[in-house]
């Protein structure tokens, strides 16, 4: 059957008939944008866009690409990132503002510091379970920054607090922001959500057993392991029943806000975890100056309004999933043809990108926004001052929008030139050894980028190709992306630097890198593990 002139066909050898060559060339963006990031110290936006404009080299003198589609599959990733990926992340961040803005923020944390004076109760409850919240809402390093200065406000060492909210900021973040990683994952892997979310949320509840255990002792050592496991047990179990079945069986977008909340109901429901910790424990641990404000009385409806917008997001989210709801919000999805692209895989089969989706009422980012305008009124915030907000959160994103959109443009170009197809058959040689390396290709995305979401858009069409050639589950190549960049999070510069910034430890940078480091490559083992295990018989009967 013959080609039409304007289809451009996928070629996996395009260099000297030879796939390892093929492969090696498709791998220059990646490279590039990993040497800029992690050797050159470029800024992240600098860094996408170069690494962007490489990708379009690449695929139009490489791949034999037309420079007019190239631009097109370009532009799709960058629309992409704005809708609705950054858009679910600019209305988050918008909620947590007002909450700032009208310090009601402030009383949320007081009723945190009221709900147990032991100090690794204290780190749980902040780090782990209100960060979660963050993460679930904001991302992007607002978990690290927030949980460590409110630490350090309870009495923390800065390095202590430092530490303990990088630890913490794990098992949340393929479901931060919303849901937008898998989001992400599901759209440059053209795997269903559906399918995709379920096996992440087979794999991140493990860590979050963990997690609150190893919080414990980083805060007290031995002792603090022996004396508040069973709180920090019922914690992470709690955390990981819900995220587990929230993805499973009710919305991605709601399985770290659920979590977090069922985690900390579960701590403060413990016997002992409220009882204060003996005056030996309270001085080794609080090194630092405890904040004055914690001794202020707030009203009990001061603290109604503080959870609000939490409750209000929760109820939003619940309602749309309601079938006669979602399926009125499934009307306004726009799905047409995307302009300038007409491509064919290696099989000759039409690339899935010649078509969008625009789903405009049925994206977390509308869901989230009409929350949102609901905590605008629950918190008496006037609308003029509710939208100034709004613009003051994409002036204060502007860089991270950009980040985010040219890596996901030059993730289009990479996977609908035909790029990610060639490095993934060329992976493809590792065979079995690809489920224990698939863990690590995504935490080292995350370690450069600083994001799941990037690290997915990056690697995730990547880890689908290798998977198909080498007889593995494509979805749990994914999904394994994902919850291997999570761990990757701690060490990311662009953490270690906020966490730094947030405690006043400005260029301390590599002594925390030298204390998580560890705790990082450890987790990651074990996730290793988990993910090997469930593409054998042994873990098989996890998986969905």
């Amino acid at each position: 059957m013959s080609v039409p002139q304007r289809e451009f066909v996928q070629q996996l050898e395009p260099v000297a008939g030879s796939l390892a060559l093929s492969a090696l060339v498709a791998a220059l963006p990646l490279v590039t944008v990993l040497v800029l990031l992690g050797a050159v110290r470029m800024r992240a936006h600098r860094a996408g866009l170069t690494g962007l404009a490489v990708a379009l080299a690449t695929a139009c003198l490489g791949y034999g690409m037309p420079a007019g589609q190239a631009l097109s599959a370009a532009a799709q990733g960058a629309l992409f990132g704005l809708f609705p990926i950054l858009w679910i992340v600019v209305n988050a961040l918008w909620v947590y503002r007002m909450t700032v803005r009208t310090r009601h923020f402030d009383v949320l944390r007081r009723s945190f510091s009221g709900l147990s004076a032991d100090p690794r109760v204290q780190a749980l409850v902040i780090a782990f379970c209100f960060g979660a919240l963050l993460e679930a809402l904001a991302g992007f390093g607002a978990p690290v920054a927030i949980s460590a200065v409110m630490l350090v406000a309870l009495g923390f060492s800065p390095v202590r607090a430092a530490v303990v909210a990088l630890v913490a900021n794990t098992a949340p973040v393929a479901f931060g922001a919303m849901g937008t990683p898998v989001v992400t994952l599901a759209q440059v892997t053209g795997l269903p959500l559906d399918t995709v979310a379920p096996v992440v949320g087979r794999q991140t509840p493990l860590l979050a057993l963990v997690v609150p255990l190893l919080l414990v002792f980083l805060v007290d050592g031995r002792r603090g392991l022996r004396e508040t496991w069973a709180p920090a047990l019922a914690c992470g179990l709690a955390f990981a029943a819900v995220q587990f079945a929230a993805a499973n069986y009710v919305s991605a977008q709601l399985a770290d806000i659920g979590a977090a909340l069922a985690g900390a109901a579960a701590l403060v429901a413990v016997p002992g975890a409220r009882r204060p910790a003996s005056e030996p424990v309270r001085n080794a641990v609080l090194t630092g100056a405890r904040s004055e404000d914690l001794d202020v009385r707030d009203s009990r409806a001061d603290v109604v309004r503080a959870y609000a917008p939490y409750a209000l997001v929760v109820a939003v989210f619940s309602l749309a999933q309601v079938p006669p709801v979602k399926g009125l919000l499934a009307r306004a999805t726009r799905t047409f043809d995307w302009p300038f692209l007409d491509v064919a895989g290696p099989d000759g089969k039409p690339a899935g990108g010649n078509v969008f989706s625009l789903p405009l009422l049925a994206t977390g980012g509308t869901l989230v926004l009409l929350a949102g305008v609901l905590t605008a009124a629950a918190l008496g915030v006037r609308a003029a001052t509710a939208v100034r907000e709004w613009a003051a959160t994409v002036r204060e994103l502007r860089l991270a929008i950009l980040t985010v959109t040219s890596v996901l443009a030059l993730a289009y170009v990479m996977n609908l030139s035909g790029q990610a197809a060639a490095i993934g058959h060329f992976v493809a040689a590792a065979g079995a050894g690809l489920a224990f390396l698939s863990p690590v290709l995504g935490w080292f995305g995350v370690a450069v980028t600083g994001s799941d979401t990037s690290a997915n858009a990056l690697f995730g069409a990547l880890q689908v190709t290798a998977a198909r050639q080498s007889g593995l589950s494509p979805v749990l190549l994914a999904a394994a992306n994902s919850s291997g960049g999570v761990l990757g999070k701690m060490i990311s510069p662009q953490n270690l630097a906020i966490a730094c910034a947030a405690v006043g430890l400005a260029g301390r940078e590599g002594d925390l890198l030298r204390k998580v480091l560890p705790w990082s490559l450890g987790l990651l083992l074990v996730m290793c593990l988990i993910v090997v295990g469930q593409s054998t018989g042994v873990l098989g009967w996890m998986l969905p």
